[in-house]
C-alpha cells in the first residue's frame, strides 16, 4: 500500500496503540479512532514508552494523532483496522460505518482474536474487501498475524493485506478456512483446556502444570513446531502414542466448570490477586517484567540475523 494514505486504526486501547505504532515505525501516517477521553489523551504517551523500550525510534509517535471523530479518521485511508473490544455487535456496527465513511478503495480488517470475519461481514456490501488480521499481544513484538479469509474475501484483498503485513516485518499466516478462533487461538486454547482440566482432575496444582510446559516442550516451541516435531520423531511413533493418550484428554464441549466456579468465587487471575495461584504484587510485577524482557530480546534477535 503506498505510504501516501493514511493507516486507520480503530480502537485507542492495549492493541490498537501497539498496531498503530507498528504502522508508524515503519514510516506510515496513522489515525486512531477513540472514543473515551482518558484513553485518547494517553495513546501517543504509551506508544512512545514502548518505542523506548523496544529501542526504537520515538520520534515516530509524530506520526500518530488520534481522534474522537470516526469519519475523520478513515475518511482517506487505505487501510482500517478495527481493534475494539471482542463483541460481534459492536464489531458490525462499526463495519456498517465503514461502509459509509471509508473510501470504496479501502481494505477492511478486523482484529477479532476469535470471532470469524465471515460473521462480522454478513449481510455487508463490502465483504469482498473485508479481511482478518488477528494480531498478537503485544503487536509491536509478536510477529504473527493471522490473514483469515472470509467467505467473500476477494484474491486482491488477501494478497494486499498480506504484502502490507509482510512490508511490516510481520509474519503473515494465510488462513483458508474462517473458522472459530482460526489457528493460533485454536492451539493454545486446547493446551488451555487440557491444562485447567489435570487441575480440576487433581492430577497436579497450576504451578506444575506451568512448570511441566515451561521446562520442557515450551522449551523447543519458538523453534520446532507440533507437526515438524512429529515428522522428527517420526510419524509411526506419533501413530502409538496417539492410540494411548488420544482416548485419555479432556473431552468437554464448553467451559470446564472448575473454571467457572474460580470465577464465581472472584478467583479472576491478577485482577483480583488470585485464580488458578494467588499472586503478590511482586509476583506479577516480575512475570509482567520477565515476559517483556523475553519478547523484547527474541524481536532484537530476529532483526539482526
Amino acid at each position: 500500500m503506498a505510504k501516501d494514505r493514511p493507516v486507520a486504526v480503530l480502537g485507542g486501547g492495549l492493541m490498537g496503540a501497539g498496531i498503530a505504532q507498528v504502522f508508524a515505525a515503519a514510516g506510515y501516517v496513522v489515525r486512531v479512532y477513540e472514543p473515551i477521553d482518558d484513553a485518547r489523551a494517553t495513546v501517543k504517551t504509551r506508544i512512545g514508552e514502548n518505542l523506548r523500550m523496544v529501542g526504537g525510534d520515538v520520534s515516530a509517535v509524530e506520526a500518530v494523532s488520534v481522534h474522537a471523530d470516526l469519519g475523520t479518521v478513515v475518511s482517506s485511508a487505505g487501510f482500517v483496522t478495527e481493534a475494539v473490544p471482542e463483541k460481534l455487535n459492536l464489531k458490525r456496527s462499526i463495519f456498517a460505518d465503514l461502509e459509509r465513511l471509508a473510501p470504496r478503495d479501502a481494505i477492511l480488517a478486523s482484529n477479532s482474536s476469535v470471532i470469524p470475519i465471515s460473521t462480522i461481514a454478513q449481510d455487508l456490501e463490502s465483504a469482498h474487501r473485508m479481511v482478518g488480521t488477528h494480531w498478537w499481544n503485544p503487536p509491536y513484538l509478536i510477529p504473527l498475524v493471522e490473514v483469515i479469509k472470509g467467505a467473500k474475501t476477494s484474491a486482491d484483498t488477501m494478497g494486499a493485506t498480506m504484502a502490507l503485513l509482510r512490508e511490516l516485518g510481520k509474519e503473515a499466516a494465510y488462513i483458508q478456512k474462517d473458522v472459530p478462533g482460526f489457528v493460533a487461538n485454536r492451539l493454545q486454547h486446547a493446551l488451555w483446556r487440557e491444562a485447567i482440566a489435570m487441575v480440576a482432575e487433581g492430577i497436579c496444582d497450576a504451578r506444575t502444570v506451568d512448570a511441566c510446559i515451561r521446562n520442557s516442550f515450551g522449551q523447543r516451541l519458538a523453534v520446532l513446531g507440533p507437526l515438524e516435531n512429529a515428522d522428527m520423531v517420526g510419524l509411526d511413533l506419533t501413530l502409538d502414542i496417539h492410540r494411548t493418550i488420544i482416548p485419555e484428554l479432556d473431552r468437554s464441549s464448553g467451559p470446564n466448570p472448575y473454571l467457572e466456579a474460580q470465577i464465581e468465587a472472584g478467583k479472576l487471575g491478577f485482577r483480583s490477586g488470585e485464580g488458578f495461584r494467588t499472586w503478590t504484587g511482586e509476583e506479577m510485577a516480575a512475570l509482567r517484567r520477565q515476559l517483556a524482557e523475553h519478547l523484547v530480546k527474541a524481536q532484537r534477535e530476529r532483526n539482526s540475523s
